[in-house]
């Protein structure tokens, strides 16, 4: 899974989702070179959850579903 810029250069290259007790373990790439671990609890997780309005819960229900705008 990558994130990308504005500018659709990558930005981070996910590689691995981990389950490491209570709390999930992103480990990647940053700008593709750069070795990255981050860790999200559940408290971070929750505050995530806060950020949602309908509208983007909508949107996030049929994202997988859709095409990539290139």
């Amino acid at each position: 899974m990558k994130f990308l810029t504005n500018e659709r250069t990558e930005l981070v290259d996910v590689s691995a989702v981990e389950r490491d007790g209570d709390t999930l373990v992103l480990r990647g790439k940053i700008f593709g070179t750069m070795p990255m671990t981050a860790r999200l609890t559940p408290e971070e997780a929750r505050k995530a959850f806060k950020l949602l309005n309908v509208g983007l819960v909508l949107f996030l229900l049929t994202f997988m579903f859709r095409k990539s705008a290139k």
